[in-house]
């Protein structure tokens, strides 16, 4: 199994992963600090942020969302951009010398398609999310293969998870994508901070 993993601190905006409090790796003491003192001047001023997300998205699965086209010259775009610059993101030849029928896209390329997704629960109108207040805090991707062009890819997101945390809601979502064959090609996992009235 091909896994790739990523995280951003969105409460403290720490560039380092190492000391993210969101993540499971070593807290953040100056985060931990300073989250500390602003939860307890809003309990000295008798509240808390407050959000409004709808706790009963969980386990709630949107229909999927139209299939995506996978193509050589965007497979070959995004890898210019993430500066993924192996032979097999952008010659064919060296693709399926290596043995995949195409170009083969970047880890991270999956988010171009879960999108649609994303973008079906932003607008779900009984989600309670603001998308003014939304900031992404972790993806992760689980791969069965890679992804290469020519796939057509079509994705469904089922809520995993809504939690409070600080006064800000957490909102885990993924989004599965399967090919032409109906066969599992990836999960991309994506948490998304829906921060409070006051935060």
């Amino acid at each position: 199994m091909w896994t790739a993993y990523c995280v951003v601190c969105s409460m403290c905006s720490s560039p380092n992963p190492e000391s993210c409090p969101t993540s499971p790796r070593k807290p953040c003491d100056e985060h931990s600090r300073c989250n500390l003192t602003t939860r307890g001047v809003s309990r000295a001023l008798g509240r808390l942020p407050s959000v409004s997300v709808n706790p009963e998205l969980v386990g709630r699965t949107f229909p999927p969302a139209q299939p995506y086209l996978v193509g050589r010259e965007k497979v070959r775009e995004f890898s210019r951009a993430v500066f993924a610059t192996n032979p097999i993101h952008h010659e064919p030849e060296a693709a399926r010398a290596a043995g995949y029928a195409d170009v083969v896209a970047p880890p991270t390329f999956a988010v171009v398609v879960q999108e649609a997704t994303l973008a079906q629960l932003l607008a779900e109108p009984d989600a309670g999310i603001d998308f003014s207040r939304v900031v992404h805090g972790e993806q992760s991707f689980t791969y069965d293969r890679p992804i290469v062009a020519g796939d057509e890819l079509t994705a469904t997101l089922t809520v995993t998870s809504v939690k409070t945390l600080g006064g800000n809601a957490m909102v885990t979502a993924e989004s599965t994508m399967d090919d032409a064959t109906g066969e599992h090609v990836v999960t991309a996992t994506s948490t998304l901070v829906v921060r409070g009235d006051d935060a």
